[in-house]
């Protein structure tokens, strides 16, 4: 049999159960058709794939995934927090724990109810090159579209969960946000698995920002022992004078691939990229951002910061796009490393690609080990090793927890890297 046929019955195994699920949000037609072709003719990504070379699928796809698990029990959330709240547990909306926001100026729906936000869906993401984006687009059980009105401040967070605590389940989700010209949201992320769960989620994220909006995107990562895989994609799109502002947190995660991009759209506008990570064991993080500076007189901001032990894997690909008409743009990136064991690698590429003359750009990455001379210092102070090298951990991670705006997800976050760094 010719390799090329043994890799589409792979191909068409692992979509089987998908084709199977209980529920699919119904996307337009032209978008299934584009996603099934994607999926027919593009090759699912191996090491030998630039963007995929230093993380492997073969887990994934070479597994026997179920997409109608049964009920959960208890989830793990940020209890404390004072938000509304989009339960998705094992990929289904848990509408017994949701509270979608019900203010004046504010639409939020369960996305296979939203047939107006199913209008806009795709126009960001990139389902006809993008072989997991096509997987999304074709078999998305769930999610929610949220839509804020014109010089409307939504009230309180929309805390959005993916939880899963099946073995063997996938959850496949998609949401859509819309901020309305001179509007604010702020959205909080929250993916989690229980002790046992062996599970795979997929999430795309599409965001608009419409003229003097603004957007505040908090994710968080922790799957617990489990063998858990996270594949998480936010789109975003701005247009003038707009600010839009993400961190991202993984806590812990057995495999994690993070594919974050930015279309700066519109003239005057603010980005802010920040984001943290720290595996250990064998667990695998690998972030791939990219900001596209299309217009002039912009401003983006990028930091990740990551701390990488045992054996684990770390990967940052940072990409700047700075467009032949986006004259007096600043662009600044930076990602910084401790590795901190012989067999932890990090792998690092930050890269700028300007084709305008008239910018202010700098990126860099430092990947190195603990100060010593830092470790002695706190220790002719008194401070055991352990004591001081965990302080210097958390010093170094400090500026990324502290960027998060509301205070029980800053809180949360910080208490669960203290937790980590005590096991």
């Amino acid at each position: 049999m010719e390799v090329a046929n043994v890799i589409d019955e792979k191909k068409a195994k692992f979509m089987t159960p998908f084709e199977g699920s209980s529920a699919l949000v119904d996307v337009r037609p032209e978008l299934k058709s584009a996603a099934d072709l994607a999926l027919t003719e593009i090759a699912v990504p191996t090491t030998r794939t630039e963007a995929w070379k230093y993380t492997r699928v073969g887990k994934i796809v070479n597994h026997d995934w179920n997409t109608n698990p049964s009920a959960a029990g208890d989830i793990k959330e940020i209890t404390d927090l004072d938000a509304y709240r989009a339960i998705f547990v094992n990929g289904l909306c848990d509408a017994s724990k949701s509270n979608l926001p019900t203010q004046v100026g504010v639409t939020c729906q369960l996305l296979s109810e939203a047939s107006d936000a199913l209008q806009q869906m795709g126009e960001l993401s990139d389902h006809h090159s993008d072989w997991f984006e096509a997987l999304n687009m074709r078999y998305a059980q769930e999610g929610v579209a949220l839509s804020v009105e014109a010089n409307t401040t939504l009230d309180k967070p929309l805390y959005i969960v993916h939880y899963t605590d099946n073995t063997d389940v996938a959850a496949i989700n998609r949401h859509l946000i819309q901020v309305a010209r001179g509007a604010n949201a702020e959205v909080i992320v929250h993916y989690v698995s229980n002790q046992s769960a062996k599970s795979f989620q997929s999430c795309v994220i599409e965001s608009f920002v419409a003229e003097n909006a603004e957007l505040q995107i908090d994710k968080i990562q922790e799957e617990m022992t489990g063998e858990s895989y996270v594949h998480a994609t936010e789109w975003t799109k701005q247009a003038r004078d707009s600010r839009f502002n993400i961190r991202t947190v993984t806590l812990s995660g057995q495999w994690v691939r993070n594919n974050l991009n930015i279309r700066v759209a519109g003239e005057n506008c603010e980005t802010h990229l920040f984001g943290t990570y720290m595996p250990r064991a064998k667990e695998h993080v690998d972030n791939h951002t990219m900001v596209d500076h299309l217009v002039p007189h912009c401003e983006s901001n990028e930091v990740y910061k990551g701390i990488v032990t045992d054996k684990a894997t770390a990967v940052f690909n940072g990409k700047v796009y700075v467009r032949l008409d986006a004259q007096k743009t600043n662009a600044f990136q930076q990602n910084a490393n401790i590795v901190l064991s012989d067999d932890a690698h990090m792998y690092s590429k930050p890269e700028l690609e300007i084709y305008a003359d008239d910018v202010k750009c700098s990126h860099g990455s430092t990947t190195g080990q603990f100060d010593e001379e830092a470790v002695y210092y706190l220790r002719a102070r008194g401070i055991g090793e352990a004591s001081a090298r965990k302080l210097l951990v958390q010093a170094f991670i400090k500026e990324i927890v502290e960027a998060i705006g509301d205070d029980a997800v800053r809180e949360y976050c910080l208490n669960r890297l203290e937790e980590r760094l005590d096991q």
